[in-house]
């Protein structure tokens, strides 16, 4: 029971049990201010601690609430780790860099975006090039953000949502929705019209932090696909790449791969997992998500479609609107001590086998 209150039941909370642990580690730490504010006018930031020698070749990157709201499952594991004393025994010449609250405006206003309600996990392409196109997303798009939230709307975008299964089978059904759009900015899934603050501020720390390292290990925690409380450790990369072999090696043989090798996810345009190694072209770079599951597939669709059917054509403040952020976070978090527990352990047992494949010779 001790371990799991390292979950912090707000954004403010979970950050202040993050800087607590890291100042205890005797972490060195570093905050990159959002410009907005929270939902009690709190600062919002993405706070980083770095422990081991300054200068260490070998470097575990653990990331929290790239998704904001999913940041509760990270913050636990981040405060867990930095409490566990696993700090003072790292290996010589290796390093680990806790990265809390990546989007920390989703985390503190249980929502899944950026504030620019941009998916960062879809913002990491070339603006500067042709955007990647999505066609099935424009079919669906009236029925995916109907402009009334009740149970006609609902049914109504059902049959739609039935119809095109019927054609093009479930999986068709989840890649064309979830994989990535960019031409509706306030729809499901948006990848941006440029950087996000949240991906700028992630490319300064990577780069800024990581210029010495020669082997990089990156878990970047997740949650809402999956079964309850089981870790999918899924890499971006496809089988048969040195990438997924090496990911293999480390986690074992149940690694997936989100560009079709089994994973729950769809294969996503302007993945971070893809996007943030490129940023370390002088390092060997073993990216991995653990996504944790916490409700039915269902279940997280209907709430993800009723938070950005709240921020196009609700009232966000109304009690529809505090009812629709409320079970956000309850989709995407699990107060029980059960949950919890299962996130710690999974996590934790990934934790050290990155450490040891950062220190095992290929």
């Amino acid at each position: 029971m001790e371990r799991v209150g390292c979950f912090g039941s707000s954004y403010a909370k979970a950050r202040a049990k993050f800087r607590d642990a890291a100042t205890t580690a005797k972490a060195e730490i570093a905050c990159f201010e959002n410009p907005n504010r929270g939902p009690a006018g709190e600062i919002l930031a993405t706070d980083v601690a770095w422990v081991g020698a300054g200068d260490a070749e070998r470097v575990l990157v653990l990331v929290s609430g790239v998704h904001g709201v999913e940041g509760y499952c990270g913050s636990g594991v981040q405060v867990d780790w930095l409490r566990s004393g696993e700090a003072r025994c790292l290996p010589d010449g290796t390093a680990v860099l806790l990265i809390h609250a990546a989007n920390p405006h989703g985390f503190a206003w249980s929502r899944r975006v950026t504030e620019e309600n941009v998916d960062l996990n879809r913002n990491w392409v070339d603006f500067g090039g042709t955007l990647p196109d999505n066609p099935g997303y424009s079919e669906l798009s009236e029925a995916l953000l109907p402009r009334e939230w009740n149970a006609r709307s609902r049914a109504a975008s059902a049959a739609v949502f039935g119809g095109y299964i019927a054609s093009h089978g479930v999986r068709g059904f989840q890649d064309v929705v979830s994989r990535g759009q960019y031409g509706d900015r306030q729809g499901l899934f948006y990848g941006g019209c440029e950087p996000t603050w949240a991906r700028r501020t992630l490319s300064a720390i990577l780069t800024g932090k990581l210029a010495a390292a020669r082997r990089v290990a990156i878990v970047d925690h997740h949650t809402g696909l999956g079964p309850w409380g089981v870790a999918e450790e899924m890499v971006s990369e496809a089988r048969g790449t040195p990438v997924f072999a090496r990911a293999a090696r480390w986690f074992g043989a149940a690694v997936t791969s989100t560009a079709g090798g089994g994973a729950l996810s769809a294969d996503l345009t302007g993945d971070g997992m893809v996007g943030m190694p490129r940023l370390l072209p002088q390092a060997e770079v073993t990216a991995i998500t653990l996504e944790f599951g916490v409700r039915p597939i269902e279940e997280t669709f209907d709430a993800l479609r009723a938070d950005a059917w709240l921020h196009r054509y609700g009232a966000p403040e109304s009690r529809k609107g505090q009812r629709i952020r409320a079970r956000m976070l309850a989709t995407f978090h699990d107060p029980s001590a059960a949950w919890k527990g299962m996130v710690l352990g999974q996590s934790r047992a990934a934790i050290r086998r990155a450490l040891a494949g950062l220190n095992h010779p290929e």
